[in-house]
């Protein structure tokens, strides 16, 4: 493949394109990553990383009102949420800084600019300096990520009717928030806004929130949202948006029930978020001429190794359907092409295997209470009557959560009762986003429920919670 410029080629530096970029050029490969904005792609820059760094300092305002349960006057007159926010963007372009350098380190080549074509073995780019230039390489990687979905009559104007992009950006508090969909994105800012005394409403079409976790998770989380003033209105949609004339004037939204083709009743608010999916970037690149069709929704097909219909030309991240939209399958799923690509050029004798697995992807949603999981949840199993056992432990049972005050969460673990390997977990409470993953390990690794519980677990700490889910598998937990 001498004749090439560049043994593969990612277009996008997120958290798919630049994790790639790095470890093909660890293998050897001649890399080059595109990109029209900042390193670290909407993760880094307009989505993981500043939501988390907002979420950290809602959780810590939150907590002022327990230093006042202990005599501890605390004056909040002088509280500014421009701070708050400009705290996000420095975290946000101190990592995005940090890319760059990881870019440089490894050799990794970084051309600034919009890709107007993608081609058979070429990418033709329009920098951002103004010139244009087409590079040619072996592969190249789609790794163009996405953006937030827009909803006919709710067009974002990212001053009152926000995308989660806006919300990032937004440097004062509206009085009143009506948000559309109960997803990660909808509850994380709702836990945001609701923390700064914003009044918040969250509108979900299905009967429940968090419809892509565990339902007795989903109702944890919303019963702690209620008890601090959130408002759900759920089997409920958004038929229509009327804008005042003056900037003060309220936004009034009419509601009615989702099986209903008529509204209801309207809510009168002063913002909007509509957090209702993110929509692939896959227009403008010209893959339809390499025979690279998107399908319904934008989404491009990837076949094994996440190669598309054009031999040479691999699709990984938001622009894939299937394994998730998620910074950390974009990056594993890159990590499979730029190995998958470093075999075939001969610069590895490992073949790396086809894809990811399912079950080893995790999912993480960074509202208190917070929740994560893995593979099939419990509501999924019961549908589909598939032979399972469930054995919880709630954090009121472990020391820690007691002693921190954080007694709202559980640890839930299905398994199969013969076999009594691991086929999915939940978690629920302070930290769930972090105690995930011992559940995880295990179950990738192939170990059973009794192999979590005869590891010993430090006291007190909140992984005792996990270890005595696994001991109520067996019948034998301590403290419940």
């Amino acid at each position: 493949m001498s004749e090439y410029e560049f043994d593969v080629v990612f277009v996008g530096a997120g958290p798919g394109g630049y994790v790639g970029a790095i470890r093909a050029r660890q293998l050897g490969l001649r890399t080059l990553v595109v990109e029209k904005e900042k390193a670290g792609g909407v993760c880094l820059n307009i989505g993981c990383i500043p939501s988390k760094a907002l979420i950290d300092r809602a959780a810590k305002y939150r907590q002022l009102g327990e230093m006042e349960e202990f005599g501890v006057a605390v004056d909040r007159t002088r509280f500014d949420y421009s701070r708050v926010q400009k705290a996000s963007r420095t975290a946000a372009d101190r990592l995005s800084k940090g890319v760059d350098f990881l870019l440089r380190k490894n050799g990794v080549e970084f051309l600034a600019g919009t890709v107007q074509r993608i081609g058979s073995h070429e990418v033709a780019v329009a920098l951002t300096d103004g010139d244009e230039r087409t590079v040619n390489a072996a592969c190249i990687v789609v790794a163009t990520g996405s953006r937030p979905r827009v909803v006919p009559g709710f067009e974002f104007d990212e001053k009152r009717v926000l995308s989660s992009t806006g919300m990032l950006m937004m440097t004062t508090l509206p009085k009143r928030l009506a948000i559309l969909g109960a997803g990660a994105i909808g509850m994380e800012f709702a836990f945001i806004m609701n923390s700064f005394g914003v009044e918040v409403v969250v509108v979900e079409m299905l009967d429940r929130i968090l419809p892509m976790e565990d339902s007795d998770a989903a109702a944890l989380a919303r019963s702690a949202f209620e008890k601090r003033g959130v408002r759900f209105m759920t089997s409920m949609k958004a038929f229509s948006l009327e804008r005042g004339k003056g900037e003060e004037s309220p936004l009034l939204l009419a509601l009615g029930k989702a099986e209903t083709s008529e509204p209801s009743e309207r809510l009168e608010t002063d913002a909007i978020l509509v957090s209702v999916g993110r929509q692939p970037n896959t227009e403008g690149l010209g893959l339809e001429s390499i025979g690279v069709v998107p399908e319904r929704g934008g989404f491009l097909s990837a076949g094994p190794w996440y190669e598309t219909d054009a031999a040479g030309v691999y699709a990984i991240g938001d622009v894939v359907r299937g394994d998730g939209q998620l910074a950390h399958v974009a990056s594993a799923q890159a990590e499979i092409v730029a190995e998958r690509i470093a075999f075939l050029l001969g610069k590895t004798s490992e073949n790396p295997r086809q894809r990811l697995d399912p079950m080893e992807v995790p999912s993480a949603v960074y509202c208190e209470p917070q929740v994560a999981g893995f593979g099939p949840r419990e509501d999924t199993l019961k549908a589909e009557a598939r032979g399972y056992k469930a054995a919880t432990f709630p954090f009121r049972g472990a020391g820690k959560a007691v002693a921190i005050g954080e007694t709202e969460g559980f640890v839930k673990i299905l398994y199969d009762e013969k076999t009594r390997e691991i086929i999915g977990a939940t978690v629920a409470g302070k930290d769930a986003t972090e105690l995930v993953h011992e559940l995880l390990l295990a179950a990738s690794s192939e170990l059973v429920v009794d192999d979590v519980f005869s590891t010993v677990h430090a006291h007190p700490t909140l992984s005792e919670a996990v270890k005595e889910a696994a001991l109520a598998a067996a019948g034998r937990a301590i403290h419940m």
